[in-house]
């Protein structure tokens, strides 16, 4: 049984629920990837999108110089702990339609694993494949 520390990534970049949206953005470029969690120290709080910040500050016209990001972020944030099980992980992206979890222990944020972090292992690919399919179906829904 693989678990999620053995998977996730633990060098992490997290935002502060105060921090402007554009703080949020530049980090999502700097590190190639579409959502950051917000932390409170080092309590998960919300997570923040791409998708977020584009339909809920630039499609309205705000300045994402002084949105913050609590004002968009979600905060229903489904996490899971070090010793979850991968394929238990993956059921859990397709269920909550989101490609990335945060990993908390006691609370605190220790990492992230994405579902490309699940797809890498051949054992899981089907799983992976099937969640991100899921997740796919419900992104085209939407629009």
């Amino acid at each position: 049984m693989k678990t999620v520390k053995e998977l996730m990534s633990t060098n992490i970049k997290v935002c502060a629920p105060h921090d402007s949206v554009t703080a949020a953005a530049k980090i999502m470029r700097d590190i190639e990837c579409g959502s950051v969690p917000v932390c409170e120290n080092k309590k998960v709080v919300g997570i923040i999108t791409d998708r977020d910040i584009v339909i809920n500050v630039v499609a309205d016209g705000k300045d994402t110089n002084t949105v913050h990001c609590h004002d968009c972020m979600t905060s229903d944030v489904v996490t899971c702990t070090t010793d979850t099980d991968v394929h238990e992980c993956a059921q859990m992206m397709a269920q909550h339609q989101v490609r990335r979890l945060p990993v908390v222990e006691n609370g605190d944020i220790v990492g992230i694993i994405a579902i490309g972090d699940l797809a890498k292992e051949n054992i899981f690919a089907n799983e992976a494949g099937d969640a991100l399919s899921d997740i796919s179906e419900h992104s085209r829904l939407d629009h």
